[in-house]
């Protein structure tokens, strides 16, 4: 494991907000799965005493990270699509609020996993495709017939190329540079072009009040963003910030259930046995704790690379 300085200010000046509680014995590929239940087991977690970052630190290298990216397979995202695919109906309709509608216009999913969102995205009418560093899952995209290509923002492939739109669904703390992949999407953008960036709120009043019992510390995620160092982060690059606040998603009853299960045993285990009692394992309801958050984001007109 590597030590690494603030993403967002520079400085190697931090203090221990949560310990370790893994081992550095190995790299788990399961553990970044989208669907892990490995929630609080994580590497130590600090806190920039000068801009307020928290990331983990010390964390797996950047190989390492991208091999256990490409290397994961999760079957059970797969079985909670209906779920994802209502998320991400709806992030659409609150996208198209500040982008407008598609009409054929180019959006770019970064991070796309097994292609939901950009499925969703070109059914509404946009030129959509995706990038994605897990072989497994960019092939269940193709399988589908979906324009996702197994890569990053760092691919060949996006050469030449620039969006209207470059959207980040639950990636942006996973990556070894935060800084550098959102100044990627920016080089990827047309001038006046819209980022969409979503992740956990580390400063949401959940968040705050479970403390170490934050279901998100986990040690697939290596940063952990308030809306205030995000925004500083987007407008350091040169990002107009428009909105940010919290947005939740829908969940089956038996996929929540199984959320609940990972966090507590007992109380899981009631709930799966209610959820499958009722039949209600299939009803996508709609989940919002405030500890997740979108921010709208603008290159400005002018900008240049």
């Amino acid at each position: 494991m590597i030590e690494v300085n603030c993403n967002l200010c520079g400085r190697d000046d931090w203090q221990v907000r949560f310990p370790a509680t893994l081992s550095e014995d190995g790299l788990d590929v399961s553990a970044f799965r989208c669907t892990n239940l490995g929630y609080g087991h994580h590497a130590q977690i600090v806190q920039c005493r000068h801009c307020g970052l928290v990331y983990a630190n010390p964390r797996w290298s950047p190989e390492e990270l991208l091999a256990a990216y490409e290397a994961v397979t999760d079957e059970t995202y797969v079985a909670e699509r209906p779920g994802r695919e209502l998320t991400f109906r709806k992030h659409l309709q609150a996208l198209e609020r500040f982008t407008g509608a598609g009409n054929g216009r180019s959006l770019l999913d970064v991070g796309a996993y097994i292609g939901v969102f950009v499925e969703v995205a070109t059914a509404a009418g946009w030129n959509a495709c995706g990038v994605e560093p897990s072989a497994w899952a960019a092939a269940e995209a193709q399988r589908r017939g979906l324009n996702v290509v197994q890569g990053t923002l760092d691919s060949p492939v996006l050469d030449g190329r620039f969006f209207d739109v470059v959207t980040m669904w639950d990636v942006i703390e996973h990556v070894a540079d935060p800084a550098a992949e959102l100044q990627k999407a920016w080089q990827r953008l047309k001038p006046g072009g819209w980022l969409v960036v979503h992740t956990m709120d580390i400063d949401s009043p959940v968040a705050r009040l479970m403390g170490s019992r934050w279901p998100w510390l986990m040690d697939m995620h290596l940063y952990y963003f308030s809306q205030t160092t995000m925004r500083r982060m987007l407008e350091k690059i040169g990002y107009r910030v428009v909105w940010s606040g919290a947005q939740g998603r829908y969940l089956r009853l038996g996929y929540l259930a199984s959320r609940v299960y990972g966090l507590n045993r007992p109380l899981g285990s009631v709930a799966r046995w209610l959820v499958n009692q009722f039949g209600l394992a299939e009803k996508p309801i709609p989940v919002n704790f405030g500890d997740l958050f979108t921010v709208y984001a603008v290159k400005p007109t002018g900008a240049h690379n």
